[in-house]
């Protein structure tokens, strides 16, 4: 029986050092978060934040590094396309800190908004492009469909609006679904 070998010490710091910045950083935001206050969460020496990632824009980048793992649309009934997008965007907020904290971020720090820019077109152009009836319009729809998804994360999980946080999974797809759909798949105007 082969056994694998035991992590470096390293990459056990890192480990440690990403998980505490990806808290922090969704906690307090960009602006507030300190490479003390993480080194602290850590249980390390702020040095070793420095040793390891340079700075503290280079430790956002690293900690905000996302995969939306969005569904392949074009594999999917076409009418059910918002529906599913709205639905898996709900599960991929509720399940990771680190959207919420690009968000926090993104509205004060312009690093930090370039990073959920690049993060949207890169990983949602692609999807928007194969339900979109228009290669050219692609950007701008993906753009929309990104306006309401990011919206709705504002108001339920950031501002915690409380109707935005009091309804149910099946109200915001209920309700968001269709303008996905519509924004998506929709024949120009």
């Amino acid at each position: 029986m082969t056994t694998a070998p035991p992590p470096r010490r390293s990459d056990a710091t890192r480990a440690k050092i990403l998980a505490a910045a990806r808290e922090r950083f969704a906690a307090d935001g960009y602006e507030r978060a300190t490479i003390r206050a993480i080194a602290r969460d850590a249980a390390i020496d702020p040095s070793m934040v420095m040793r390891y990632y340079g700075s503290k824009e280079g430790l956002f980048a690293a900690a905000s590094e996302f995969d939306l793992a969005l569904p392949d649309l074009a594999r999917l009934p076409r009418d059910d396309v918002g529906r599913i997008l709205v639905g898996h965007f709900l599960d991929r907020w509720e399940a990771d800190d680190v959207l919420t904290a690009l968000l926090r971020a993104g509205v004060t720090n312009a690093a930090a908004a370039e990073r959920m820019r690049g993060i949207f077109r890169d990983q949602l152009g692609p999807v928007a492009a194969a339900v979109c009836p228009d290669p050219r319009e692609v950007p701008r729809r993906a753009a929309l469909a990104a306006s309401q998804v990011l919206g709705m994360a504002m108001a339920r999980y950031v501002l915690r609006f409380p109707p935005a946080v009091e309804m149910s999974r099946a109200e915001v797809v209920g309700w968001l679904g269709p303008t996905l759909q519509r924004y998506l798949t929709a024949e120009s105007l």
